[in-house]
């Protein structure tokens, strides 16, 4: 009788799986999968320490699949992050790369005894933190009795003298502060940094939760992990209560603009917590208060939710050179007119040297010890601390002590050499207020699903990483704090124990479990009795106004000068290249597009020079409207309006724009065959008519919808009458190559040979291109309808002295009246028109930027302040 070789016993669920054959932590660290200090030396499979009880039961509720499903939920959460795009701006430029967020599979998970420790210690550090700041704006009581030193608070360029005195609208200065914690290998959590000026983290934790959550949706519900719309739920609420209007007050989120790291997440929090999102160019003082730029006109602005580093705040008060701020805006404070989290001020707070006065501040304000101890810290601007700390700088870390100093990175002294710590040592006692050393603390490790293509651990497995985590606390009311159950962790990248994601580390999600019922508050409005009774708000922003507007002008643009392309490298390739009339119209059309450069000759004196100098400029960015130049300006207009556009239209731009330049000619042309030109076209001709579907029908028709298409409309108007003049001019109208080109540039060919068959007289021409109500091409229908946008703009705007409808002339003249010609046998009635069109395009423009974006027309009536 044949018998199987014997195996040994594999672990029978997925919990005893992780851990047989997950790694222990490095010696010194905490191991957050096991719940204890890892051993000196590496655990036999046998010998393993079982996990933590909660890391069993988040494997044991993997779903039937186990660790074999792990591969295919880590592709699930990159394609979403992807498709989300969740971007974390490495480098914070025009020009620089979008970095897709980088999450982990699994979360840092929290028992309900750890979180209780923590968010004592929280709670009790934001109401410190407020009391100091409170103190040092005020009496500066901590400065007179040496609590604080002078230098530390006046010396810290965050510190700001125009707001001494000042008190804050609802009596609190943080409103939101983060805190940097890390666990010893004890067990025991203590805070290493704090970040109160624009802590980020509030938007990526929440996307962050959302996509963990639901991949790993049983062992979020039977893990009882508490929830989080409720606290930022309270935080809304508090802005709102303690804010001059209450809570009718309008609240706004400030952000420095799309260029930042962390765009994504201003963009993000202000969809979820349904509050505007601006930009300091968005929002002007009159007269000591604060109103925001809208199509409507200035709206009061009560709160501002700002995501800008106090220094950029106001440009009268601060840094002069910022245009990232609102001018004034110190002063709207001062006079008690808005409330601003946090409050201006708050940056030296987060100096790192700060740290090691905490205990006693906490005595003299607080009465109370503080429950969750910093890392020990010495700021080596009191010699006693330098002297102290020197001798033990090998096992240590050199932190600045205030931001724009020679060193900014953190410096880990236990890799340093005998040398190179002799000259910090030297740099220290020469400058020693500039930096603050701090105790150097392993970090713990959570485990992490890492795959690897090559070395020994070839494949899927567990990995322990090094994690920090940051613990957000928010006020909800006057002097009244909660801490969000959860938070954001930073995992290192590789063995180093950094946790950046500057320096391209990872995050994780953080499951705080509950012994208590889990929370259901949503942010989503209850249901209404009456629906009648909803109140919707259609304010749109002149900047967002301004953008949409620009991001329908250059999609027109784009497709424009597209389409032309085509049809030239078609006509310069097929059979009506020898056609004068067509050939001249296209060299006009293109110079005066900016396609080809004035030197180069018409294809009517050399054809293929003509034709290289057009492909070579298909994708030149310095040519004011090359098809690339007018792509990346859809790019960027979309950008700042991204909170505003489906991700599937962003998504849309994004690739367009990434293809387009992939495959466009690059420095050298010479070698791009028109075919490949010709490819390169069609394909983003069928990108851009998606690009107009998602206009049509998948954005609201609001005011700023009207901007868009007003955009749209007022280029296509001066594109198709500027062509048609050409076509006038250069004879093209009568030539049967240009009669066609003609129709295929107005996408009017089908619709033309339907309704005329063969003809190609000038009047069927006209009728179509000219006058036809039922054709979105014509002069006649795009003038009507872009009239029409107007009329509604204003009407809900309020009626102006007079109307901006009266820049583009009616389109109502007979065709006889259009076919009439002169002595001369000129068109003059027609070609009266077409440039009165074009002329209209531009005043229009720039009346539509006076009255709705800069609401320059009466800004001189009003000054600043009192």
């Amino acid at each position: 009788m044949d018998t199987a070789p014997q195996t040994p016993d594999l672990p029978e669920t997925a919990a005893s799986l992780a851990s047989a054959l997950a790694p222990s932590a490095a010696p010194g660290h905490f191991d957050e999968l096991r719940g204890a200090a890892a051993p000196d030396a590496p655990f036999s499979i046998a010998a393993s320490p079982g996990l933590a009880s909660a890391w069993g039961t988040f494997f044991d509720n993997l779903g039937p699949e186990g660790f074999q499903d792990l591969d295919r939920r880590t592709q699930i959460l990159q394609r979403q992050v992807r498709d989300n795009g969740i971007t974390y701006n490495v480098y914070a430029d025009a020009g620089g790369p979008q970095r897709p967020w980088s999450v982990d599979l699994f979360p840092l998970i929290l028992s309900a005894a750890d979180w209780a420790r923590i968010e004592t210690g929280v709670l009790q550090r934001a109401r410190l933190l407020d009391s100091v700041m409170a103190d040092v704006y005020g009496p500066q009581d901590l400065l007179r009795h040496g609590l604080l030193p002078s230098a530390l608070v006046h010396g810290h360029p965050g510190y700001l003298r125009a707001m001494h005195g000042a008190k804050p609208v609802g009596g609190t200065h943080l409103h939101i502060a983060a805190f940097d914690m890390a666990r010893d290998a004890q067990g025991d959590w203590w805070v290493v940094t704090q970040r109160t000026q624009a802590p980020s983290g509030l938007g990526y934790l929440l996307e962050n939760r959302l996509l963990i959550s639901r991949l790993f949706p049983e062992a979020f519900r039977r893990m009882q992990v508490q929830r989080l719309a409720a606290t930022y739920s309270a935080l809304l609420d508090g802005l709102r209560q303690m804010s001059p209007e209450g809570a009718q007050a309008r609240i706004v989120l400030l952000t420095p603009g799309p260029y930042n790291e962390t765009y994504f997440e201003h963009a993000y929090l202000a969809r979820y917590l349904g509050l505007a999102l601006v930009e300091g160019s968005d929002l002007t003082v009159r007269d000591d208060r604060l109103y925001l730029k809208t199509l409507h006109g200035l709206q009061p602005v009560h709160g501002i939710l700002k995501r800008l580093d106090d220094e950029f705040l106001d440009p009268l008060e601060l840094r002069s050179d910022s245009r990232l701020g609102v001018p004034g805006l110190l002063q709207v404070i001062r006079a008690g007119n808005v409330l601003v989290a946090n409050a201006p001020g708050s940056a030296f707070l987060e100096s790192s040297a700060l740290l090691g006065f905490m205990p006693a501040l906490s005595q003299h304000l607080l009465g109370e010890e503080l429950s969750l101890p910093s890392l020990p810290t010495w700021w080596c601007g009191e010699r006693t601390a330098m002297q102290d700390v020197l001798p033990r700088l090998a096992h240590s870390v050199i932190r600045p002590t205030w931001p724009g100093g020679r060193q900014q990175a953190p410096v880990l002294c236990g890799a340093l050499s005998q040398l190179e710590l002799g000259e910090w040592s030297s740099r220290i006692a020469r400058q020693g207020d500039e930096y603050t050393v701090q105790a150097h603390l392993p970090l713990s490790q959570m485990p992490t699903w890492r795959t690897s293509l090559q070395g020994s651990q070839r494949g899927s497995h567990i990995e322990p990483r090094s994690v920090m985590l940051r613990v957000f606390a928010v006020s909800d009311g006057p002097r009244s704090w909660r801490v969000l159950p959860g938070g954001l962790a930073r995992i290192a990248t590789d063995d180093r124990e950094i946790a950046s994601m500057q320096r391209g580390g990872s995050s994780a999600d953080v499951w705080v479990q509950t012994s208590g019922p889990v929370d259901t508050t949503t942010l989503l409005p209850p249901r209404q009795a009456a629906p009648a009774a909803v109140q919707r708000s259609r304010q749109v922003t002149s900047r967002a106004a301004e953008n949409l507007f620009w991001l329908g002008r250059y999609t027109e643009r784009t497709e424009n000068t597209t389409r032309l392309a085509r049809i030239a490298l078609q006509c310069l390739n097929g059979e009506d290249q020898t056609s004068q009339p067509l050939l001249a119209w296209l060299s006009a059309l293109a110079r005066e597009q900016g396609m080809v450069l004035p030197g180069v000759p018409p294809a009517t004196q050399a054809r293929r020079v003509f034709e290289r100098a057009l492909i070579a400029g298909l994708a030149g960015d310095e040519q004011a409207t090359s098809v690339g130049y007018n792509l990346r300006g859809v790019l960027g207009a979309a950008s700042a309006v991204r909170d505003r556009l489906s991700q599937e239209y962003w998504n849309l731009i994004v690739r367009a724009e990434a293809d387009f330049f992939t495959h466009a000619p690059g420095g050298d042309a010479s070698e791009y065959s028109p075919l490949e030109a010709l490819r390169l076209l069609e394909s983003l001709i069928g990108r851009m008519a998606a690009m107009t579907g998602e206009q049509t029908d998948r954005m609201t028709r609001d005011d700023g919808w009207r901007m868009l298409s007003i955009g749209r409309h007022l280029e296509r108007l001066g594109f198709l009458a500027g062509a048609l003049a050409q076509g006038l001019a250069t004879g093209a109208v009568h030539d049967e190559g240009g009669f066609e080109a003609l129709l295929v540039l107005f996408d009017s060919t089908i619709t033309f040979h339907a309704q005329y068959q063969q003809r190609r007289d000038l009047p069927a021409l006209l009728d179509l291109l000219v006058l036809d109500p039922d054709n979105p091409r014509s002069l006649a229908w795009v003038a009507k309808t872009l009239l029409g946008r107007i009329a509604k703009i204003e009407a809900a705007a309020g009626a102006p002295t007079e109307t901006a409808t009266t820049a583009i002339p009616a389109i109502d003249l007979t065709l006889d009246a259009l076919c009439a010609q002169d002595a001369q046998g000129r068109h003059a009635v027609l070609a009266h028109h077409l440039a009165a069109c074009t002329q209209g395009v531009w005043q229009l423009s720039d009346t539509l930027a006076t009255r709705y974006f800069t609401h320059s027309a009466d800004a001189t009536r009003h000054s600043v302040g009192a």
